[in-house]
C-alpha cells in the first residue's frame, strides 16, 4: 500500500476486529491497536474517506451480540478522524462466507481501491477478503505484510535451538503445523487438552515433550475441587484442566535455551484463574528469553495482553487459523488474490 495513490480516494480497508467481547465490551483491543498503522498512513496520505469492514464472531445472521459497534466507539477513541468508517459486521449477510460476488460488488462500491489488512481472516475465500480484491485494486496493508515478513522468518533458516510449543483443544488444528516444523525443532512442547491426545495417538514421527503433571479438577468448573496429580494418576472421572508445577518447570527450562521460539495455544482452561497458571509459566518463560519469539493465537496473544508481557516478544501475531495455514506451507486465498507489485 506504501506504492498506493491514495490522495482524495475513496478506499475499503479489510480489518481483523474480530476481538473478544465479554458482556458486550471489549475484554482485548490487540487487533485494533494492530489495524491503526495502515490506518493513519491512509489519513496521512490525504484519504477523502476510509471504509472499514471485519467480521465478528460467527453469528447465524443479523444478531446485536455481534454488532461491531463496540468496537467502533473503541476505535474512535483510538483514531479519532471523521473520514473513518466502520461498516456492520461482514458475516451478519450470508454472501460473506460464500464469496458472494453480490456482496462482494456492495463492499466495492463506491470505492477506488481496496487495501487487505486482515491477516487473522487472508486463510478463508470470503467476500470481503477474496472477492472485492477481484474487483478493486488490491493492496497489502503494512500489517499483513509485517505478518508475512515474521512468521516467514520461521519456514526460512532458523537459529537453533528451535522449540515449538503447541497447546490447545484439538490436536488435528494444529497437526500440520507440527508436521511441518516439528522435525527442524530440537524440543517440541506439548500441553492442553491435545496432549492426551497426542499420549494416546502420537501421529508425529518425532518425539514430543509432555506433560508429567496435571492440574486434576473433580468436573469442569471453574470452582471444581482440584489438586495435582502426575499425568498417569487422574482419577476417575476428574479431568486435566492445566499443567501440574513439575511440567511448568521442565517446560520453562526447553525456552530458556532455546534461540527461536513459535508458540500456540493455551496449556490449559486460561480463562479461569485456578487453571491458568501453567499458560501464565510458558508466557513468562518466552517473554524472558533472548530468543526469536512469534507467538500466534487469539489464547496465547490474549494471555500475554493480560499479563504485561505482549511487548517482550519478538512477534505478537494477530492471526490464529491464517498463521497455522501459512506455517504449514499452505496458499492463503486473501494473499494469493493481491497482484504482485
Amino acid at each position: 500500500m506504501r506504492d498506493a495513490e491514495v490522495g482524495d480516494k475513496r478506499v475499503l480497508v479489510r480489518a481483523d476486529l474480530n476481538v473478544p467481547l465479554e458482556n458486550g465490551r471489549i475484554a482485548d483491543d490487540t487487533r485494533i491497536r494492530a489495524s491503526l498503522p495502515t490506518l493513519q498512513l491512509l489519513l496521512e496520505r490525504g484519504v477523502r474517506e476510509v471504509m472499514i469492514c471485519s467480521h465478528l464472531g460467527r453469528p447465524k445472521g443479523e444478531d446485536p451480540e455481534f454488532s461491531l459497534a463496540p468496537v467502533e466507539k473503541r476505535l474512535r477513541e483510538l483514531l479519532p478522524d471523521d473520514r473513518l468508517r466502520l461498516l456492520e459486521n461482514t458475516r451478519f449477510n450470508p454472501g460473506e462466507t460464500k464469496n458472494d460476488p453480490a456482496f462482494a460488488r456492495e463492499l466495492a462500491d463506491d470505492n477506488d481501491l481496496f487495501v487487505q489488512d486482515a491477516f487473522g481472516s487472508v486463510h478463508r475465500a470470503h467476500a470481503s477478503t477474496v472477492g472485492v480484491a477481484e474487483l478493486l485494486p488490491a493492496y497489502a496493508g503494512l500489517l499483513l505484510e509485517r505478518e508475512l515478513a515474521e512468521l516467514g522468518k520461521l519456514l526460512g533458516d532458523v537459529e537453533h535451538p528451535f522449540v515449538l510449543i503447541s497447546g490447545g483443544a484439538k490436536v488435528e488444528d494444529k497437526l500440520g503445523v507440527l508436521q511441518n516444523l516439528g522435525g527442524r525443532a530440537e524440543s517440541v512442547l506439548v500441553g492442553g487438552k491435545m496432549a492426551e491426545q497426542i499420549r494416546m495417538k502420537n501421529q508425529l514421527p518425532f518425539p514430543v515433550v509432555l506433560p508429567v503433571d496435571v492440574v486434576a479438577a473433580s468436573e469442569f468448573a471453574e470452582d471444581a475441587e482440584t489438586k495435582v496429580v502426575p499425568y498417569d494418576d487422574l482419577p476417575d472421572g476428574w479431568l486435566g484442566l492445566d499443567i501440574g508445577p513439575e511440567t511448568r518447570t521442565l517446560f520453562a527450562e526447553h525456552i530458556k535455551e532455546a534461540r527461536t521460539i513459535f508458540w500456540n495455544g493455551p496449556m490449559g482452561v486460561f480463562e479461569w484463574p485456578r487453571f491458568a497458571e501453567g499458560t501464565k509459566a510458558v508466557a513468562e518463560a518466552v517473554a524472558a528469553s533472548d530468543a526469536y519469539s512469534v507467538v500466534g493465537g487469539a489464547d496465547s496473544a490474549r494471555a500475554l495482553a493480560e499479563l504485561g508481557l505482549a511487548e517482550e516478544v519478538s512477534w505478537l501475531s494477530t492471526g490464529g487459523g491464517a498463521a497455522l495455514e501459512l506455517l504449514e506451507g499452505k496458499e492463503l486465498p486473501g494473499v494469493a488474490v493481491i497482484p504482485d507489485s
